[in-house]
This record gives C-alpha cells, sequence and structure tokens, in this order.
C-alpha cells in the first residue's frame, strides 16, 4: 500500500522543520524512492543519510538515531 500511495501534495503542506532520516542501504524502501524526492517537497527539511543502515536502522542504531533527533528538536 505505502509504495503505491502518492503523498507529493501532503508533504507540500507541510510548513515546519523536517528531519528526514534515511538509510542507504534500505532495500524496503530506497533512498532514491523516498526520502531523495520527500527532501524537494518538504519547504524546511534537511536530510540526514545514515551510510550502510537499513530498513529497520530506528532498532539497529538507535544511539546513533535518538542523538541526532534530540540535537534537531534542540536547534
Amino acid at each position: 500500500m505505502f509504495s503505491e500511495t502518492d503523498f507529493t501534495e501532503d508533504l507540500k503542506k507541510i510548513n515546519v522543520p523536517v528531519l528526514l532520516m534515511h538509510g542507504d542501504d534500505d532495500l524496503a524502501v530506497p533512498i532514491e524512492d523516498a526520502a531523495q524526492l520527500a527532501i524537494k517537497l518538504l519547504k524546511q527539511s534537511q536530510l540526514k543519510v545514515y551510510k550502510g543502515c537499513p530498513h529497520g536502522m530506528l532498532t539497529t542504531h538507535a544511539d546513533e538515531l535518538n542523538t541526532d533527533i534530540l540535537s534537531f528538536i534542540r536547534t
């Protein structure tokens, strides 16, 4: 379902700062098909790419991602 849903118009409406986090080894949702398209549509966004991280990076690399999330929130 996710791969068949077009979020273009929804992303264009977001007007708050957004941190996009994506692993460059995500085989379920390739970065080219998701984050690299979304970053162009979000007005106030920042893309952080995690080298070698898989789709489940929130579990496999939690410490690194949590640090980056806290840093983003605090700025």
